[in-house]
Protein backbone atom coordinates (compact mmCIF):
# COMPACT_ATOMS: atom_id res chain seq x y z
CA UNK A 1 0.00 0.00 0.00
CA UNK A 2 2.94 2.31 0.70
CA UNK A 3 4.00 2.12 -2.94
CA UNK A 4 0.61 3.07 -4.35
CA UNK A 5 -0.45 5.36 -1.52
CA UNK A 6 0.35 8.57 -3.44
CA UNK A 7 -1.71 7.33 -6.39
CA UNK A 8 -4.69 6.54 -4.16
CA UNK A 9 -4.42 9.90 -2.36
CA UNK A 10 -4.29 11.92 -5.56
CA UNK A 11 -6.95 9.82 -7.29
CA UNK A 12 -9.38 10.34 -4.40
CA UNK A 13 -9.03 14.09 -4.67
CA UNK A 14 -9.36 14.16 -8.45
CA UNK A 15 -12.35 11.81 -8.30
CA UNK A 16 -14.14 14.13 -5.87
CA UNK A 17 -13.55 17.37 -7.74
CA UNK A 18 -14.52 15.89 -11.12
CA UNK A 19 -17.54 14.02 -9.78
CA UNK A 20 -18.79 17.24 -8.22
CA UNK A 21 -19.09 18.75 -11.69
CA UNK A 22 -21.63 16.14 -12.81
CA UNK A 23 -23.14 14.88 -9.55
CA UNK A 24 -24.95 18.18 -8.99
CA UNK A 25 -26.66 18.15 -12.40
CA UNK A 26 -29.22 15.54 -11.40
CA UNK A 27 -29.84 17.23 -8.03
CA UNK A 28 -30.66 20.67 -9.52
CA UNK A 29 -34.49 20.40 -9.44
CA UNK A 30 -34.42 19.29 -5.79
CA UNK A 31 -31.95 22.05 -4.91
CA UNK A 32 -34.18 24.63 -6.59
CA UNK A 33 -37.25 23.41 -4.74
CA UNK A 34 -35.49 23.03 -1.40
CA UNK A 35 -33.90 26.49 -1.39
CA UNK A 36 -36.52 28.26 -3.52
CA UNK A 37 -33.95 29.11 -6.19
CA UNK A 38 -34.86 30.49 -9.59
CA UNK A 39 -33.25 29.67 -12.93
CA UNK A 40 -30.46 32.26 -12.53
CA UNK A 41 -29.55 30.86 -9.13
CA UNK A 42 -29.39 27.29 -10.39
CA UNK A 43 -27.10 28.42 -13.21
CA UNK A 44 -24.76 29.97 -10.65
CA UNK A 45 -24.61 26.72 -8.65
CA UNK A 46 -22.90 25.24 -11.72
CA UNK A 47 -21.19 28.31 -13.16
CA UNK A 48 -19.74 29.50 -9.84
CA UNK A 49 -17.90 26.18 -9.55
CA UNK A 50 -16.67 26.15 -13.16
CA UNK A 51 -15.60 29.80 -13.11
CA UNK A 52 -13.65 29.50 -9.87
CA UNK A 53 -11.82 26.46 -11.24
CA UNK A 54 -10.97 28.33 -14.44
CA UNK A 55 -9.86 31.50 -12.67
CA UNK A 56 -7.63 29.86 -10.06
CA UNK A 57 -5.95 26.93 -11.83
CA UNK A 58 -3.01 28.84 -13.31
CA UNK A 59 -2.35 30.94 -10.23
CA UNK A 60 -2.50 28.02 -7.80
CA UNK A 61 -0.16 26.01 -10.00
CA UNK A 62 2.41 28.80 -9.75
CA UNK A 63 1.82 29.09 -5.98
CA UNK A 64 2.36 25.34 -5.56
CA UNK A 65 5.69 25.53 -7.37
CA UNK A 66 6.87 28.08 -4.80
CA UNK A 67 5.14 27.04 -1.57
CA UNK A 68 5.21 23.26 -2.03
CA UNK A 69 2.95 21.01 -4.05
CA UNK A 70 1.98 18.67 -1.22
CA UNK A 71 1.18 21.63 1.01
CA UNK A 72 -1.08 23.23 -1.60
CA UNK A 73 -2.73 19.90 -2.44
CA UNK A 74 -3.57 19.04 1.18
CA UNK A 75 -4.74 22.61 1.84
CA UNK A 76 -6.98 22.36 -1.20
CA UNK A 77 -8.36 19.04 0.04
CA UNK A 78 -9.20 20.59 3.41
CA UNK A 79 -10.87 23.62 1.79
CA UNK A 80 -12.84 21.34 -0.52
CA UNK A 81 -14.09 19.27 2.43
CA UNK A 82 -15.10 22.28 4.53
CA UNK A 83 -16.84 23.92 1.58
CA UNK A 84 -18.67 20.65 0.84
CA UNK A 85 -19.94 20.70 4.43
CA UNK A 86 -21.08 24.30 3.95
CA UNK A 87 -22.87 23.31 0.71
CA UNK A 88 -24.63 20.45 2.47
CA UNK A 89 -25.79 22.72 5.30
CA UNK A 90 -26.59 25.80 3.17
CA UNK A 91 -29.78 27.52 4.43
CA UNK A 92 -30.36 29.49 1.23
CA UNK A 93 -29.30 29.79 -2.39
CA UNK A 94 -26.77 32.60 -1.90
CA UNK A 95 -24.89 30.59 0.74
CA UNK A 96 -24.82 27.56 -1.55
CA UNK A 97 -23.38 29.53 -4.46
CA UNK A 98 -20.65 31.07 -2.28
CA UNK A 99 -19.83 27.66 -0.80
CA UNK A 100 -19.60 26.20 -4.31
CA UNK A 101 -17.10 28.89 -5.31
CA UNK A 102 -14.96 28.12 -2.24
CA UNK A 103 -15.31 24.41 -2.99
CA UNK A 104 -13.96 25.01 -6.50
CA UNK A 105 -11.00 26.93 -5.05
CA UNK A 106 -10.04 23.81 -3.13
CA UNK A 107 -10.60 21.71 -6.23
CA UNK A 108 -8.36 24.01 -8.27
CA UNK A 109 -5.54 23.52 -5.76
CA UNK A 110 -5.87 19.74 -6.12
CA UNK A 111 -6.17 19.82 -9.90
CA UNK A 112 -3.18 22.15 -10.32
CA UNK A 113 -0.84 19.87 -8.35
CA UNK A 114 -2.06 16.32 -9.10
CA UNK A 115 0.10 15.58 -12.14
CA UNK A 116 3.25 17.04 -10.57
CA UNK A 117 2.77 14.93 -7.43
CA UNK A 118 2.37 11.74 -9.43
CA UNK A 119 5.30 12.67 -11.64
CA UNK A 120 7.49 12.96 -8.54
CA UNK A 121 6.19 9.82 -6.83
CA UNK A 122 6.76 7.36 -9.68
CA UNK A 123 9.34 6.51 -12.33
CA UNK A 124 9.49 4.29 -15.39
CA UNK A 125 6.80 1.62 -15.70
CA UNK A 126 5.25 2.59 -12.35
CA UNK A 127 4.73 6.11 -13.67
CA UNK A 128 2.95 4.78 -16.76
CA UNK A 129 0.70 2.64 -14.54
CA UNK A 130 0.00 5.58 -12.21
CA UNK A 131 -0.99 7.95 -15.00
CA UNK A 132 -3.08 5.23 -16.62
CA UNK A 133 -5.00 4.63 -13.40
CA UNK A 134 -5.33 8.37 -12.80
CA UNK A 135 -6.78 8.83 -16.30
CA UNK A 136 -9.19 5.94 -15.77
CA UNK A 137 -10.35 7.44 -12.47
CA UNK A 138 -10.91 10.79 -14.19
CA UNK A 139 -13.05 9.11 -16.83
CA UNK A 140 -14.93 7.02 -14.30
CA UNK A 141 -15.79 10.15 -12.30
CA UNK A 142 -17.81 11.51 -15.22
CA UNK A 143 -19.60 8.20 -15.64
CA UNK A 144 -20.36 7.75 -11.93
CA UNK A 145 -21.48 11.35 -11.29
CA UNK A 146 -25.03 11.33 -12.72
CA UNK A 147 -25.91 7.93 -11.24
CA UNK A 148 -24.38 8.71 -7.85
CA UNK A 149 -26.16 12.06 -7.82
CA UNK A 150 -29.46 10.40 -8.66
CA UNK A 151 -29.05 7.67 -6.06
CA UNK A 152 -28.07 10.06 -3.28
CA UNK A 153 -30.70 12.67 -4.12
CA UNK A 154 -33.54 10.18 -4.40
CA UNK A 155 -32.84 8.27 -1.18
CA UNK A 156 -30.91 10.69 1.05
CA UNK A 157 -31.83 14.13 -0.28
CA UNK A 158 -29.88 16.67 -2.32
CA UNK A 159 -27.66 17.73 0.58
CA UNK A 160 -26.04 14.28 0.56
CA UNK A 161 -24.40 14.92 -2.83
CA UNK A 162 -22.12 17.36 -1.01
CA UNK A 163 -21.81 15.64 2.35
CA UNK A 164 -20.61 12.42 0.73
CA UNK A 165 -17.32 14.22 0.04
CA UNK A 166 -16.43 14.38 3.74
CA UNK A 167 -15.35 10.74 4.33
CA UNK A 168 -13.55 10.66 0.99
CA UNK A 169 -11.69 13.88 1.80
CA UNK A 170 -10.74 12.59 5.23
CA UNK A 171 -9.30 9.38 3.78
CA UNK A 172 -7.51 11.31 1.04
CA UNK A 173 -6.05 13.78 3.52
CA UNK A 174 -4.68 11.06 5.80
CA UNK A 175 -3.10 9.26 2.85
CA UNK A 176 -1.68 12.49 1.43
CA UNK A 177 0.02 13.40 4.72
CA UNK A 178 1.51 9.93 5.04
CA UNK A 179 2.57 9.13 1.49
CA UNK A 180 3.13 12.29 -0.59
CA UNK A 181 6.59 13.82 -0.73
CA UNK A 182 6.91 17.59 -0.65
CA UNK A 183 8.47 19.26 -3.69
CA UNK A 184 9.10 22.74 -5.02
CA UNK A 185 10.47 24.22 -8.20
CA UNK A 186 13.74 26.07 -7.42
CA UNK A 187 13.18 28.12 -10.58
CA UNK A 188 9.54 28.90 -9.82
CA UNK A 189 8.28 32.18 -11.24
CA UNK A 190 6.79 34.82 -8.98
CA UNK A 191 3.03 34.99 -8.63
CA UNK A 192 1.25 37.12 -11.21
CA UNK A 193 -1.41 38.47 -8.85
CA UNK A 194 -2.52 41.40 -11.09
CA UNK A 195 -3.00 39.01 -14.01
CA UNK A 196 -4.93 36.51 -11.89
CA UNK A 197 -7.20 39.24 -10.51
CA UNK A 198 -7.90 40.75 -13.93
CA UNK A 199 -8.66 37.34 -15.44
CA UNK A 200 -11.05 36.47 -12.61
CA UNK A 201 -12.96 39.75 -12.99
CA UNK A 202 -13.15 39.41 -16.78
CA UNK A 203 -14.52 35.85 -16.70
CA UNK A 204 -16.94 36.46 -13.84
CA UNK A 205 -18.32 39.70 -15.24
CA UNK A 206 -18.81 38.21 -18.71
CA UNK A 207 -20.78 35.24 -17.36
CA UNK A 208 -22.81 37.55 -15.10
CA UNK A 209 -23.76 39.66 -18.13
CA UNK A 210 -24.85 36.57 -20.07
CA UNK A 211 -26.93 35.13 -17.23
CA UNK A 212 -28.60 38.41 -16.29
CA UNK A 213 -29.12 39.45 -19.90
CA UNK A 214 -31.76 36.82 -20.49
CA UNK A 215 -33.89 37.90 -17.55
CA UNK A 216 -33.12 41.62 -17.09
CA UNK A 217 -32.70 42.61 -20.74
CA UNK A 218 -29.50 43.47 -22.58
CA UNK A 219 -29.85 47.21 -22.02
CA UNK A 220 -30.34 47.02 -18.26
CA UNK A 221 -27.73 48.94 -16.21
CA UNK A 222 -26.56 45.75 -14.45
CA UNK A 223 -25.94 43.91 -17.73
CA UNK A 224 -24.26 46.87 -19.42
CA UNK A 225 -22.09 47.44 -16.36
CA UNK A 226 -21.04 43.79 -16.19
CA UNK A 227 -20.24 43.78 -19.91
CA UNK A 228 -18.13 46.92 -19.59
CA UNK A 229 -16.31 45.52 -16.56
CA UNK A 230 -15.53 42.32 -18.48
CA UNK A 231 -14.11 44.27 -21.44
CA UNK A 232 -11.96 46.50 -19.23
CA UNK A 233 -10.69 43.59 -17.14
CA UNK A 234 -9.82 41.55 -20.24
CA UNK A 235 -7.86 44.50 -21.65
CA UNK A 236 -6.00 44.86 -18.36
CA UNK A 237 -5.24 41.13 -18.32
CA UNK A 238 -3.75 41.23 -21.82
CA UNK A 239 -1.62 44.29 -20.98
CA UNK A 240 -0.39 42.73 -17.73
CA UNK A 241 0.49 39.46 -19.41
CA UNK A 242 2.41 41.21 -22.18
CA UNK A 243 4.56 43.14 -19.71
CA UNK A 244 4.93 40.64 -16.88
CA UNK A 245 8.30 38.84 -16.60
CA UNK A 246 6.42 35.82 -15.20
CA UNK A 247 2.95 35.79 -16.78
CA UNK A 248 0.19 33.33 -15.99
CA UNK A 249 -0.07 32.74 -19.73
CA UNK A 250 2.66 33.56 -22.21
CA UNK A 251 0.63 35.25 -24.96
CA UNK A 252 3.30 34.31 -27.50
CA UNK A 253 2.06 30.73 -27.24
CA UNK A 254 -1.26 31.82 -28.74
CA UNK A 255 0.58 32.63 -31.97
CA UNK A 256 1.13 28.89 -32.39
CA UNK A 257 -1.84 27.62 -34.43
CA UNK A 258 -1.54 24.13 -32.96
CA UNK A 259 -1.72 25.38 -29.38
CA UNK A 260 -4.57 27.76 -30.13
CA UNK A 261 -6.40 24.94 -31.87
CA UNK A 262 -6.10 22.65 -28.84
CA UNK A 263 -7.32 25.41 -26.48
CA UNK A 264 -10.26 26.14 -28.77
CA UNK A 265 -11.06 22.43 -28.92
CA UNK A 266 -10.98 22.18 -25.12
CA UNK A 267 -13.39 25.09 -24.71
CA UNK A 268 -15.85 23.99 -27.41
CA UNK A 269 -15.67 20.36 -26.30
CA UNK A 270 -16.65 21.21 -22.73
CA UNK A 271 -19.40 23.59 -23.84
CA UNK A 272 -21.00 21.46 -26.54
CA UNK A 273 -20.80 18.08 -24.79
CA UNK A 274 -21.61 18.99 -21.18
CA UNK A 275 -23.17 22.44 -20.80
CA UNK A 276 -26.64 21.45 -22.03
CA UNK A 277 -26.88 18.44 -19.70
CA UNK A 278 -28.29 20.46 -16.76
CA UNK A 279 -31.20 21.60 -18.94
CA UNK A 280 -31.77 18.06 -20.17
CA UNK A 281 -31.90 16.97 -16.52
CA UNK A 282 -34.51 19.64 -15.78
CA UNK A 283 -36.64 18.40 -18.69
CA UNK A 284 -36.39 14.79 -17.57
CA UNK A 285 -37.41 15.57 -13.99
CA UNK A 286 -39.58 18.67 -14.09
CA UNK A 287 -41.48 17.85 -17.28
CA UNK A 288 -41.37 14.08 -17.69
CA UNK A 289 -41.59 13.48 -13.95
CA UNK A 290 -38.64 11.10 -13.67
CA UNK A 291 -36.95 10.69 -10.31
CA UNK A 292 -33.30 11.63 -9.78
CA UNK A 293 -32.13 8.02 -10.08
CA UNK A 294 -33.96 7.42 -13.37
CA UNK A 295 -32.59 10.75 -14.66
CA UNK A 296 -29.03 9.73 -13.82
CA UNK A 297 -29.48 6.44 -15.64
CA UNK A 298 -30.94 8.28 -18.64
CA UNK A 299 -27.77 10.38 -18.95
CA UNK A 300 -25.44 7.43 -18.36
CA UNK A 301 -25.08 6.23 -21.99
CA UNK A 302 -22.94 9.24 -22.91
CA UNK A 303 -20.51 8.75 -20.03
CA UNK A 304 -20.24 4.98 -20.46
CA UNK A 305 -19.65 5.28 -24.20
CA UNK A 306 -17.02 7.97 -23.70
CA UNK A 307 -15.19 5.95 -21.05
CA UNK A 308 -15.25 2.80 -23.20
CA UNK A 309 -13.97 4.53 -26.34
CA UNK A 310 -11.24 6.36 -24.41
CA UNK A 311 -10.07 3.19 -22.68
CA UNK A 312 -10.14 0.90 -25.71
CA UNK A 313 -9.07 3.25 -28.50
CA UNK A 314 -7.06 5.94 -26.69
CA UNK A 315 -3.62 4.56 -27.65
CA UNK A 316 -4.59 4.14 -31.30
CA UNK A 317 -6.06 7.63 -31.47
CA UNK A 318 -2.85 9.05 -29.98
CA UNK A 319 -0.88 7.74 -32.95
CA UNK A 320 -2.95 9.74 -35.45
CA UNK A 321 -2.38 13.38 -36.48
CA UNK A 322 -3.86 15.58 -33.78
CA UNK A 323 -6.53 17.01 -36.07
CA UNK A 324 -8.14 13.62 -36.63
CA UNK A 325 -9.31 12.80 -33.08
CA UNK A 326 -9.82 16.43 -32.01
CA UNK A 327 -11.63 17.89 -35.03
CA UNK A 328 -13.25 14.54 -35.83
CA UNK A 329 -14.39 14.06 -32.24
CA UNK A 330 -15.90 17.55 -32.12
CA UNK A 331 -17.77 16.82 -35.35
CA UNK A 332 -19.22 13.63 -33.84
CA UNK A 333 -20.22 15.58 -30.70
CA UNK A 334 -21.96 18.08 -32.97
CA UNK A 335 -23.86 15.34 -34.78
CA UNK A 336 -24.82 13.89 -31.41
CA UNK A 337 -26.27 17.24 -30.36
CA UNK A 338 -28.28 17.49 -33.59
CA UNK A 339 -29.55 13.93 -33.10
CA UNK A 340 -30.79 14.81 -29.62
CA UNK A 341 -32.70 17.82 -30.96
CA UNK A 342 -35.69 15.73 -32.11
CA UNK A 343 -37.94 16.22 -29.09
CA UNK A 344 -41.63 17.11 -29.13
CA UNK A 345 -44.45 17.14 -26.64
CA UNK A 346 -44.81 13.36 -26.78
CA UNK A 347 -41.11 12.47 -26.48
CA UNK A 348 -39.81 10.31 -23.66
CA UNK A 349 -36.33 9.77 -22.32
CA UNK A 350 -35.48 7.13 -24.94
CA UNK A 351 -35.55 9.84 -27.60
CA UNK A 352 -32.21 11.07 -26.21
CA UNK A 353 -30.45 7.69 -26.34
CA UNK A 354 -29.04 7.74 -29.92
CA UNK A 355 -27.78 11.30 -29.62
CA UNK A 356 -26.25 10.82 -26.17
CA UNK A 357 -24.46 7.68 -27.35
CA UNK A 358 -23.08 9.45 -30.43
CA UNK A 359 -21.95 12.38 -28.28
CA UNK A 360 -20.17 9.90 -26.01
CA UNK A 361 -18.25 8.54 -29.02
CA UNK A 362 -16.98 12.04 -29.76
CA UNK A 363 -16.09 12.72 -26.12
CA UNK A 364 -14.17 9.44 -25.98
CA UNK A 365 -12.15 10.45 -29.05
CA UNK A 366 -11.29 13.95 -27.83
CA UNK A 367 -10.64 13.47 -24.11
CA UNK A 368 -7.47 11.29 -24.21
CA UNK A 369 -5.79 13.51 -26.83
CA UNK A 370 -6.28 17.02 -25.48
CA UNK A 371 -3.48 16.98 -22.89
CA UNK A 372 -0.86 15.41 -25.14
CA UNK A 373 -1.87 17.75 -27.96
CA UNK A 374 -1.32 20.79 -25.73
CA UNK A 375 2.05 19.50 -24.54
CA UNK A 376 3.25 18.69 -28.06
CA UNK A 377 2.33 22.18 -29.31
CA UNK A 378 4.65 24.13 -26.98
CA UNK A 379 8.32 24.00 -25.94
CA UNK A 380 9.02 21.46 -23.18
CA UNK A 381 9.71 24.15 -20.58
CA UNK A 382 6.20 25.54 -21.15
CA UNK A 383 4.49 22.20 -20.56
CA UNK A 384 3.13 23.13 -17.14
CA UNK A 385 1.73 26.41 -18.42
CA UNK A 386 0.18 24.63 -21.41
CA UNK A 387 -1.54 22.08 -19.20
CA UNK A 388 -2.88 24.77 -16.90
CA UNK A 389 -4.13 26.85 -19.83
CA UNK A 390 -5.92 23.84 -21.31
CA UNK A 391 -7.70 23.08 -18.04
CA UNK A 392 -8.62 26.75 -17.72
CA UNK A 393 -10.11 26.89 -21.21
CA UNK A 394 -12.07 23.69 -20.60
CA UNK A 395 -13.66 25.17 -17.48
CA UNK A 396 -14.30 28.48 -19.24
CA UNK A 397 -15.98 26.62 -22.07
CA UNK A 398 -18.31 24.89 -19.65
CA UNK A 399 -19.07 28.10 -17.75
CA UNK A 400 -19.85 30.11 -20.87
CA UNK A 401 -21.75 27.18 -22.37
CA UNK A 402 -24.05 26.96 -19.36
CA UNK A 403 -24.72 30.70 -19.58
CA UNK A 404 -25.23 30.85 -23.37
CA UNK A 405 -27.36 27.71 -23.64
CA UNK A 406 -29.36 28.93 -20.66
CA UNK A 407 -30.15 32.05 -22.71
CA UNK A 408 -31.27 29.89 -25.62
CA UNK A 409 -33.50 27.78 -23.36
CA UNK A 410 -35.01 30.84 -21.67
CA UNK A 411 -35.77 32.51 -25.00
CA UNK A 412 -37.32 29.33 -26.39
CA UNK A 413 -39.58 28.97 -23.36
CA UNK A 414 -40.54 32.64 -23.47
CA UNK A 415 -41.51 32.46 -27.14
CA UNK A 416 -43.43 29.22 -26.60
CA UNK A 417 -45.68 30.63 -23.83
CA UNK A 418 -45.99 34.22 -25.09
CA UNK A 419 -49.61 35.15 -25.59
CA UNK A 420 -51.01 32.55 -23.22
CA UNK A 421 -53.35 34.07 -20.60
CA UNK A 422 -51.47 32.36 -17.75
CA UNK A 423 -48.20 33.89 -18.96
CA UNK A 424 -48.92 37.60 -18.75
CA UNK A 425 -45.19 38.16 -18.18
CA UNK A 426 -43.49 35.78 -20.64
CA UNK A 427 -40.02 36.31 -19.13
CA UNK A 428 -41.23 35.48 -15.62
CA UNK A 429 -43.14 32.47 -16.93
CA UNK A 430 -40.06 31.24 -18.79
CA UNK A 431 -37.90 31.61 -15.66
CA UNK A 432 -40.43 29.65 -13.62
CA UNK A 433 -40.65 26.92 -16.26
CA UNK A 434 -36.88 26.60 -16.57
CA UNK A 435 -36.60 26.25 -12.79
CA UNK A 436 -39.16 23.44 -12.81
CA UNK A 437 -42.06 25.46 -11.37
CA UNK A 438 -44.52 26.19 -14.20
CA UNK A 439 -47.03 28.98 -13.57
CA UNK A 440 -50.54 27.95 -12.57
CA UNK A 441 -52.87 27.85 -15.52
CA UNK A 442 -50.46 26.33 -18.04
CA UNK A 443 -51.68 22.92 -19.13
CA UNK A 444 -49.39 19.91 -18.87
CA UNK A 445 -49.51 19.51 -22.64
CA UNK A 446 -48.36 23.11 -23.20
CA UNK A 447 -45.56 22.73 -20.67
CA UNK A 448 -44.30 19.54 -22.35
CA UNK A 449 -44.47 21.07 -25.80
CA UNK A 450 -42.86 24.37 -24.76
CA UNK A 451 -39.98 22.75 -22.89
CA UNK A 452 -39.34 20.21 -25.66
CA UNK A 453 -39.19 23.00 -28.25
CA UNK A 454 -36.85 25.13 -26.12
CA UNK A 455 -34.60 22.18 -25.30
CA UNK A 456 -34.47 21.28 -29.01
CA UNK A 457 -33.19 24.79 -29.73
CA UNK A 458 -30.63 24.47 -26.95
CA UNK A 459 -29.32 21.12 -28.19
CA UNK A 460 -29.32 22.43 -31.76
CA UNK A 461 -27.16 25.37 -30.64
CA UNK A 462 -24.75 22.98 -28.91
CA UNK A 463 -24.53 20.82 -32.02
CA UNK A 464 -23.88 23.78 -34.33
CA UNK A 465 -21.23 25.13 -31.94
CA UNK A 466 -19.42 21.78 -31.99
CA UNK A 467 -19.53 21.54 -35.79
CA UNK A 468 -18.25 25.10 -36.18
CA UNK A 469 -15.52 24.39 -33.63
CA UNK A 470 -14.56 21.22 -35.51
CA UNK A 471 -14.06 23.20 -38.72
CA UNK A 472 -11.88 25.83 -37.00
CA UNK A 473 -9.82 23.21 -35.14
CA UNK A 474 -9.25 21.29 -38.36
CA UNK A 475 -7.88 24.44 -40.02
CA UNK A 476 -5.61 25.32 -37.08
CA UNK A 477 -4.28 21.77 -36.69
CA UNK A 478 -4.04 20.80 -40.35
CA UNK A 479 -0.23 20.75 -40.31
CA UNK A 480 0.24 19.37 -36.83
CA UNK A 481 1.99 15.97 -36.61
CA UNK A 482 0.87 13.13 -34.40
CA UNK A 483 0.83 13.90 -30.68
CA UNK A 484 2.32 10.57 -29.76
CA UNK A 485 4.58 7.90 -31.08
CA UNK A 486 3.83 4.24 -31.44
CA UNK A 487 4.37 3.68 -27.73
CA UNK A 488 1.54 6.09 -26.86
CA UNK A 489 3.71 8.73 -25.16
CA UNK A 490 3.37 12.41 -26.07
CA UNK A 491 5.70 13.58 -28.79
CA UNK A 492 9.14 14.38 -27.47
CA UNK A 493 8.71 12.47 -24.23
CA UNK A 494 11.40 10.06 -23.11
CA UNK A 495 10.71 6.50 -21.98
CA UNK A 496 10.91 7.54 -18.33
CA UNK A 497 8.08 10.00 -18.82
CA UNK A 498 10.34 13.08 -18.80
CA UNK A 499 10.64 15.64 -21.53
CA UNK A 500 13.90 16.74 -23.12
CA UNK A 501 15.39 19.60 -21.16
CA UNK A 502 12.97 19.24 -18.26
CA UNK A 503 14.36 18.89 -14.76
CA UNK A 504 12.72 16.60 -12.25
CA UNK A 505 10.89 18.27 -9.38
CA UNK A 506 13.19 18.80 -6.43
CA UNK A 507 12.09 16.83 -3.38
CA UNK A 508 12.09 18.60 -0.03
CA UNK A 509 12.64 16.88 3.28
CA UNK A 510 9.56 16.69 5.46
Amino acid sequence: MRKWGPLVAVSLGVFMLLTDVSIVIVALPDIGAGLDMGFDGLQWVLDGYALALAALLLGLGALADRAGRRRVYTAGLAVFALASLACGLAPDGATLVVARIVQAAGGAAMSATAMALLNLAYRGRDRAVAFGVWGAVSGAASAVGPVAGGLLTEYLGWRSVFLVNLPLALAGGVLARRTLTESRDPRARRLDLPGAAAFTVAAGAAVLALIRGGSDGWTSPAVLGAGAAAAVALTVFLLVERRSPAPLLDLALLRRPAFTGVLLCGAVYSAAAFSALPYTSLWLQSVLGLGPMATGLSLLPMSVTAFTVSALAGRRLAGLPTAVPLAGGLAVIGLGGLLQAVLDGSSGRLALLPGLTLTGLGVGAVSPILASGAMAAVPPERGGMAGGALNTFRQLGQAFGIAVFGLVLHRGLRDAVAGHPAAADPDAAASALSAGRPPAGLSGELVRRAFATALDQTLLAAGIAALAGAALVAVLLRRTPATAGADGRPAGERPGGERPGARPAAPVRR
